[in-house]
């Protein structure tokens, strides 16, 4: 089962959630927007991408990133907080399968699961 962090507003997330179903893989979607993650499901999100910069997962192009006062330079543990209190901020989509995870930039990447 591959759990899908979806945001059915974004074109990526669509297009990997696409391509998933076109591959036939059981997918679990999950509305992150609705359904936030909690501060140790992004740690533990984190940890199965391989533990990129936390940066990496974020959208710092939101004015909620900017309304927070956070830059690209913050330490990890305050740029998953921030994504914590605002979903917003998680890059979209996230693809979750046992101990591992990829963000689906480019939506492909959700394939690396199967």
């Amino acid at each position: 089962m591959i759990t899908l962090w979806h945001n059915p507003r974004c074109s990526k997330s669509r297009q990997a959630l696409a391509l998933l179903e076109e591959a036939s893989a059981q997918v679990s979607v999950r509305r992150y927007l609705e359904e936030s993650p909690t501060l140790d499901e992004l740690r533990a999100v984190h940890a199965s991408m391989g533990a990129p910069p936390v940066i990496a997962m974020m959208r710092t192009g939101e004015a909620e990133f900017k309304a927070a006062g956070l830059g690209k330079t913050d330490d990890d543990e305050t740029l998953l907080h921030a994504m914590a209190a605002h979903p917003k901020l998680i890059e979209r989509p996230v693809a979750i399968r046992g101990d591992r995870a990829v963000l689906g930039r480019p939506p492909e990447r959700v394939l690396e699961l199967l």
